[in-house]
């Protein structure tokens, strides 16, 4: 089978103009070369940890204390920079082009495309670390800014816990999300990272260095997933502890990790529409109702305070958070929370923004900018206050939690949530969410998988979706047999680091492209009177993909 699509002849000097773009036509197969190296070396790494768990740990460890010795700084640079451009693209007149053709619409609604960039994006890391995050700076302030359990630490706990949850991950998401629409949609290319590379390198974007690009995407989307995986398998088994006394094992959470790898599988063969947005309304709906059952019967007033005070901080001091980087102290804190944080989001960039991509199609650039930074921004925001300002009154008012949270991170929601009426029930209904955001995020990021492996084909054959999905388990599995949170936390950020200079070189093509874009585009929705730019056809999407 085939697909129509377009692409300016040469692929690196785009049309002037209106000129009509040439159609080409593409295989809709497997690419043996990036199906076969990336695979191959994923089961190399699940073997190794099967057969040396000590050896990886060790290894991976050591690796990690030199990436973030010497790299550390590029994290932060980096991420600081994509909050930049993400903000100046929104603002400039290339905001007004359309990710597709001039007259194209939105093809989900604003509800539904929010509530599935939200699922995929970090539903799972709020539910683990919505009460954890902040009772932990509470009680170890980031730093040694102050005093542990003291009304300041809990200023610089939540500042801390906004910092990282909102501007910064949503841009980074955003700028490779933005990449593969604008690539694909607008200018009728394959829906791969590697699309993004031809302004720069011409067709050899299609060859060997290209499918070097692709790889790192996939390794990068396997052990970010891998990691969502590990966390959400400790944090259902800490609630079946809770509830039911189940002692707390790796065995436990590898047959939880069996469990939820078969689901997300299932929902992703089943495709975008009806498995993927249908889970994803369905965790919205859940989540919001959590959120305010603890809203309502929690420190009502005391949450607003928080939401209020800490917003202001944040913003405030918004900069010198942003380019801080332990060079004067407490590098070992940044090592273990920011820079670990910032490659956590790198890693599941290739996914997530890809599959941001997937359901922006018809969206302006401002459009895009605003919807995937600003909402998610300030949903993170109401998450924070609500979850970690209930835990820290909680603590503030002699209630201890924080020698449990240091112990065991994924059992602070539990211990929040054990103060307050209906324990059993929201103590289920948290364990359901932990479920379905991984099902939703993780069967998103198998469909990526095989996208990138199939030549760009957004509609991947199933055999090859499920594989990405037992080989996501298995890794997951893997890690939590070479030291649970610890290795998960070290392999994140190993896999992160090839793919952030990959993003640099997706923002050079990106605004590279930009450029050449006609004027009467970059004013399309402003002149009605001037006409479309019609970048040509661009690849088919059915219901179904």
């Amino acid at each position: 089978m085939t697909v129509s699509a377009t692409r300016a002849a040469p692929e690196n000097d785009p049309p002037p103009g209106d000129a009509p773009v040439q159609p080409i036509r593409r295989p809709r197969n497997v690419d043996p070369t990036v199906l076969g190296v990336a695979a191959a070396v994923s089961v190399l790494f699940v073997l190794w940890g099967i057969v040396a768990t000590d050896n990886l740990a060790s290894v991976t460890g050591a690796a990690l204390d030199w990436v973030v010795r010497v790299f550390g700084w590029v994290f932060v640079l980096a991420s600081a920079t994509f909050v930049v451009l993400s903000v100046w693209l929104a603002l400039s007149r290339y905001g007004r082009i359309k990710l597709g053709r001039d007259d194209e619409k939105p093809e989900f609604s604003t509800v539904s495309w929010v509530a599935m960039m939200f699922s995929a994006g970090m539903g799972i890391g709020l539910m683990f670390w919505g009460a954890a995050e902040p009772l932990s700076h509470l009680g170890a302030p980031p730093r040694g800014l102050t005093e542990p359990n003291s009304q300041q630490a809990a200023r610089v706990a939540m500042e801390y816990s906004f910092f990282h949850w909102a501007l910064h991950p949503w841009a980074i998401y955003s700028v490779v999300g933005l990449s593969v629409a604008y690539f694909t949609f607008r200018k009728g290319r394959r829906g791969l990272i590697s699309s993004a590379f031809v302004p720069l390198i011409g067709e050899r974007a299609e060859r060997g260095a290209g499918k070097a690009i692709d790889i790192f995407a996939i390794f990068a989307t396997l052990f970010g997933s891998a990691v969502s995986l590990g966390l959400g398998a400790l944090q259902i088994n800490s609630g079946l502890t809770t509830l039911w006394d189940v002692p707390k094992s790796t065995p436990l959470a590898i047959g939880i990790i069996a469990v939820l790898t078969l689901a997300f599988v299932i929902s992703a063969v089943t495709g975008v529409k009806r498995g993927i947005q249908f889970l994803s309304n369905t965790n919205m709906v859940l989540a919001v109702a959590l959120l305010f059952f603890l809203l309502v019967v929690g420190p009502t007033v005391f949450i607003f305070n928080t939401f209020t005070a800490s917003t202001g901080g944040y913003l405030n001091d918004f900069i010198p958070m942003s380019f801080r980087t332990g060079a004067f102290g407490g590098e070992e804190w940044m090592a273990g929370w920011t820079i670990f944080y910032w490659a956590w989001w790198i890693s599941w960039t290739p996914f997530v923004g890809a599959f941001i991509a997937r359901i922006s199609r018809g969206r302006t650039i401002r459009q895009f900018v605003l919807g995937v930074v600003a909402i998610p921004s300030l949903v993170s925001f109401v998450w924070f206050s609500v979850f970690g300002g209930t835990a820290i009154d909680l603590q503030l008012g002699g209630t201890d939690l924080s020698a449990a949270v240091s112990e065991s991170p994924e059992a602070a929601l539990f211990a929040v949530l054990r103060e307050f009426p209906f324990f059993t029930v929201t103590a289920i209904l948290v364990m359901v969410l932990v479920a379905l955001f991984f099902v939703s995020g993780a069967d998103a990021a198998s469909v990526v998988m095989g996208t990138l492996s199939s030549r760009g084909d957004i509609e991947p054959k199933s055999w090859l979706v499920a594989m990405w999905g037992v080989l996501t388990g298995l890794v997951a599995a893997v890690l939590l047999l070479a030291g649970g949170l610890s290795a998960l936390q070290s392999l994140t950020i190993l896999a992160a680091l090839p793919f952030l200079f990959v993003m640099v070189g997706m923002v050079a093509g990106l605004l590279r492209e930009l450029r050449h874009e006609p004027f009467t585009a970059t004013m399309a929705t402003e002149i009605g009177a001037l006409p479309a730019v019609t970048p040509g056809p661009t690849p088919a999407i059915s219901d179904a993909s």
